[in-house]
């Protein structure tokens, strides 16, 4: 089964720009319906934004569009987060999800059946 390893996190300040990294191994992720989800301190994890197999079809949470960006090379079985004008609220950890079962997709965690470990993003004020 594919593996998920993301990449990226780190502590930045407000306003700051961070690019998350997801690789896979074990297997291709080209033909899988990918996302990017954060979970923050007491809250549910939420999904931020999916992407479909081919790049071609986005669906982001509100409000994020147009601060994040996903994006992927299949040639590489990687997919990325470009995060700009981060705020203290983005404070979260980061996972890379993978839904193996379907090729629709949208914002709902249960869709996704392969998870990553995550990635810590600190957004000081």
């Amino acid at each position: 089964q594919v593996q998920l390893v993301e990449s990226g996190g780190g502590l930045v300040q407000a306003g700051d720009s961070l690019r998350l990294s997801c690789s896979a191994s074990g297997g291709t992720i080209a033909e899988y319906p990918m996302a990017w989800s954060r979970q923050a301190p007491g809250k549910d994890r939420e999904i931020v934004v999916g992407i479909s197999w081919s790049g071609g079809v986005t669906h982001y949470a509100a409000g994020l569009k147009g601060r994040f960006t996903i994006s992927r090379n299949n040639a590489q079985n990687t997919v990325y987060l470009q995060m700009n004008s981060l705020t203290p609220a983005d404070t979260a950890v980061y996972y890379c999800a993978a839904r193996t079962l379907g090729a629709d997709f949208n914002l709902d965690p249960n869709l996704y059946d392969v998870w990553g470990q995550g990635t810590q993003v600190t957004v000081s004020s």
